[in-house]
């Protein structure tokens, strides 16, 4: 398995392990992070990939519908029979360019689907059963674009964003009690394939070189003091601590990862 790290294999052995948007990107390293761990893990999205680990259940839906966080539900406990462990990561941004003024009503409810709705239908549905054995870990990845929005092109995504977080606070303070921790990942800029392609787009449409592109992508975002994008396994391994009883006294936090983009505390 294609993996940067390494990684003890009993770790997470026997766990059982929701990841959502698994077949790309974050998700899949994430997969591929808990897998290579020993954990049963399931995953779900909208298409498939030939890259998953071996034993890696695959389940396609749209999450951001109802009617797909249903199914992931009563699939996730039929064939995994619980849940420990739950990474929402699926997300994502389509909303067109040019400010406010362009964003229509379906723009907006578009990134609701996509960047909130998903992890508080599939919480609602699967966190009872996480009460009933009185342990658990939710992990929801969210962006720095909470705090520092990019108004050009991804107002909906950055505020949909945004209430993920307020929304994973107020959950840790009903549940950790209980015995089930949340926390927030958010990253900025990562390195993940589609990054890739849209990077030699902006080279392509600009006659540029694809590190002239990534200069431009930095500085708009204004510097990343580490001088690149995270790499989407720094990212999963950060989601597998706070998973993990290593993080047993994290709760209700958020864990930045962006290199440094952020430019306050």
């Amino acid at each position: 398995m294609n993996y940067p790290y390494e990684v003890r294999s009993s770790e997470f052995e026997g766990k059982r392990v929701l990841v959502t948007g698994g077949t790309a990107g974050v998700g899949l390293a994430t997969v591929k992070r808990f897998a290579l761990a020993g954990a049963n893990v399931l995953t779900t999205a909208r298409d498939s990939t030939d890259q998953l680990p071996e034993g890696v259940i695959f389940v396609k839906s749209d999450l951001a519908t109802a009617e797909g966080t249903n199914l992931i539900a009563k699939e996730v406990l039929s064939q995994l029979g619980g849940i420990d462990i739950i990474a929402h990561v699926v997300g994502g941004s389509s909303s067109p360019a040019g400010g406010f003024s362009k964003l229509s009503d379906e723009d907006w409810q578009k990134s609701l689907n996509l960047n909130l709705f998903p992890a508080v239908r599939l919480n609602r549905l699967l966190v009872p059963e996480m009460l009933k054995q009185g342990h658990g870990s939710i992990v929801h990845v969210s962006s720095i674009q909470r705090i520092l929005p990019l108004y050009e092109s991804t107002i909906p995504y950055a505020a949909a964003k945004a209430a993920l977080t307020n929304y994973s606070k107020s959950l840790s303070k009903e549940i950790s009690p209980k015995g089930i921790r949340v926390n927030v990942v958010s990253p900025g800029w990562i390195g993940t394939d589609a990054s890739n392609v849209w990077l030699e787009e902006i080279a392509n449409t600009n006659k540029i070189t694809v590190e002239e592109a990534k200069q431009t992508v930095m500085d708009a975002l204004g510097g990343i003091p580490i001088g690149r994008p995270a790499k989407q396994e720094e990212v999963a391994e950060l989601i597998a601590f706070l998973s993990s009883a290593k993080a047993g006294s994290i709760n209700g936090a958020e864990y930045v990862i962006d290199g440094g983009t952020v430019p306050t505390v």
